[in-house]
């Protein structure tokens, strides 16, 4: 089911009877003003949950890309951390001779397949993804928060996003639309495609520094820089060092989610 802003509804994507229906208003609890208003973009992988295996998303993209290309290319040995879905696979199939227009035209098909192949992977009752430290304590605080609404700006395909939203219990959380990894090969592009669906299911005309993106890679901050909305880097990945996120120069940074009232602190001063 698509909400009013033209996406999918953050929902176990098997069930979606027992939530609450997306209205356009501001935000849930007291009024604010929209020039308060802070929209939190929240990246998945690596800020919100882990796989209990490092590469374990190779368990099931692999078979999906196979399925429908022939071919996973160089996905094995990849390292694919903060991009998009459609840049991983298409760089994977760039010796193998697909092209862009390719991977555009089979996009239906290989959404249907991941999803079959993520959910034979996950959905056996074996735990696969883990809820990192304070994420859901801090979801809960920002949602009775009349300041802040939480959207999922990620590179996972929109399906996907949401299935493992699903599977942790945190799918009530994102009640707004956001933005995916199967609508661009480029990162920078998503923030924008969130800010205007939000923009147009709230009535409202948010400023790009109104949106705030929290992530754990490079492309996080530099996606926020690009639309220009502020970034809250957290070292919860598994690729890159503190240095090296400091070195993109986020507009804050915190070793993880789990004192709730620093992140909050750190939010009210985005």
């Amino acid at each position: 089911m698509k909400d009013e802003g033209g996406r999918m509804k953050a929902t176990d994507l098997n069930d979606d009877s027992n939530l609450e229906p997306i209205h356009s208003t501001v935000v849930s609890g007291p009024d604010v003003p929209s020039s308060s208003l802070r929209i939190l973009l929240w990246d998945i992988d690596g800020t919100l949950i882990h796989s209990l295996r490092a590469g374990g998303y190779k368990e099931y993209m692999i078979p999906a890309v196979e399925h429908v290309f022939g071919t996973a290319g160089q996905l094995a040995q990849m390292r694919v951390s903060g991009m998009t879905d459609l840049q991983i696979i298409a760089e994977a199939l760039q010796d193998e001779g697909f092209s862009n227009e390719h991977l555009s035209e089979r996009l239906d098909q290989l959404r249907e397949r991941y999803m079959l192949e993520i959910k034979r992977v996950t959905g056996n009752g074996v735990k696969f993804f883990e809820v990192l430290p304070g994420v859901r304590e801090l979801l809960e605080k920002v949602a009775a928060h009349p300041r802040y609404r939480s959207a999922l700006v990620t590179g996972n395909i929109e399906p996907v996003a949401y299935w493992k939203m699903g599977l942790v219990g945190l799918s009530d959380f994102f009640t707004l639309p956001g933005a995916f990894g199967d609508e661009s090969h480029n990162r920078n592009d998503l923030p924008a495609l969130a800010a205007e669906r939000i923009n147009r299911l709230l009535q409202v005309n948010l400023e790009p520094y109104q949106f705030i993106i929290i992530g754990d890679t490079p492309n996080d901050i530099a996606c926020a820089r690009h639309f220009g909305a502020r970034s809250l880097a957290v070292g919860t990945g598994r690729f890159y060092s503190e240095e090296e996120i400091l070195n993109c120069k986020p507009d804050a940074w915190l070793p993880d989610l789990s004192d709730i009232e620093l992140v909050m602190k750190t939010l009210a001063e985005l």
